[in-house]
């Protein structure tokens, strides 16, 4: 079963961060970082999850909701760090850990069904509108403004409205995803050049969430000069993450990459599911079989379809190594390598197994 090792690592405070091999490792304790993308796999697993293997998702989902509810500040930021007897750990708040903290609670606004777990999530984005606008960062932008767009997207649809429209327009989300649009538009145009179709002058960290960001706002702009970037960036960042044998070779956290350089080495999961989220968003806007293409190589990364040819997830539990070096897996199975396999497989499982036409499609 997928969900044993996100079972094994969660207890009745949330996700825990790190493991020895399988084992978690109380002793570093939670971020909310993993907490909300474990509540955004609960959402992705729901969706298309057996009667059966439903409830054990649910219970989960309902674990890390209640620990984003509570590391929520009163300003609407969020504490990222704890110990492992629940004390704060010292540290700034940190853009990327509020956006992908209101990403995971528009997941459940827009995805779930049940009431108290939409009123939850409805309480931290109307908590956090009021700091949407305040952050500095692309990959904040990025998470908040399709937060945003998520919930705008969702807006027609009367059993997740009801009595809840006042509360959409309080919460201003068009106005939100408008200027997160701009801001990560300026960014590219004044970071992007010939060769060069980015939105930073390296390729760092979860590098598809920026043009993934880009199609979500597409949605509600329409604005066609945020699409032709969006699709630019997403082509630049698969070639860029294209090995020539043709599998996924995600930009190696060792030294990064540039325009005369990238890093092979090490590699991280959690690179490989942002890409095919991007995909994945890609193929929703515009269809064609690229992004398809791209989620399948993704997914088979996991597999062992990468640079030292050997499988990285173990399907039978869930479980992930954390990382892919020069000397082979890392062994250890921590949190954000398991939400990202989980992830990519959730997405993949999307838009394969979903669409008998599009399985007849691609080859």
């Amino acid at each position: 079963m997928l969900i044993r090792h996100l079972e094994r690592m969660t207890d009745d405070t949330g996700l825990l961060e790190h493991a020895m091999g399988t084992i978690p490792r109380r002793k570093e304790g939670y971020t909310t970082d993993d907490n909300a993308r474990a509540l955004w796999a609960c959402m992705e697993w729901m969706s298309h999850t057996a009667a059966e293997e439903l409830q054990a998702w649910e219970s989960l989902a309902d674990i890390y909701l209640s620990f984003l509810l509570w590391a929520q500040n009163e300003d609407g930021t969020f504490h990222n760090n704890y110990a492992y007897d629940r004390t704060r750990e010292k540290e700034s708040p940190s853009d990327d850990c509020f956006g992908r903290s209101v990403w995971a609670a528009a997941a459940v606004w827009t995805c779930d069904h049940s009431h108290d777990r939409r009123l939850a999530a409805e309480q931290i984005l109307d908590t956090s509108a009021k700091q949407a606008l305040s952050l500095k960062y692309p990959r904040g932008w990025a998470y908040t403004l399709s937060a945003f767009a998520s919930v705008l997207n969702a807006r027609d649809c009367v059993s997740l409205l009801g009595e809840r429209g006042e509360w959409l327009s309080r919460l201003q989300a068009r106005e939100i995803v408008l200027q997160l649009q701009d801001r990560l538009l300026e960014q590219y145009r004044r970071e992007s050049s010939p060769g060069w179709s980015w939105f930073e002058p390296e390729l760092t960290y979860g590098n598809g969430v920026l043009p993934w960001a880009l199609f979500n706002a597409y949605r509600i702009s329409e604005r066609e000069e945020v699409l032709d970037a969006a699709q630019a960036s997403f082509r630049f960042l698969a070639d860029r993450m294209s090995a020539p044998e043709g599998w996924i070779r995600p930009v190696g956290n060792e030294r990064w990459g540039s325009p005369g350089y990238m890093s092979k080495w090490d590699q991280q999961p959690l690179e490989v599911m942002k890409l095919a989220l991007a995909a994945r968003e890609s193929w929703r806007v515009q269809g064609g079989q690229d992004g398809p293409d791209i989620i399948r190589r993704c997914h088979d990364w996991f597999y062992g379809k990468n640079d030292c040819g050997v499988p990285l997830a173990d399907e039978t539990d869930g479980s992930c190594c954390d990382g892919l070096t020069a000397e082979g897996p890392n062994r250890n199975r921590g949190a954000e390598s398991t939400l990202a396999y989980l992830l990519t497989e959730a997405i993949y499982t999307e838009v394969f197994h979903s669409s008998e036409a599009l399985l007849e499609q691609v080859p």
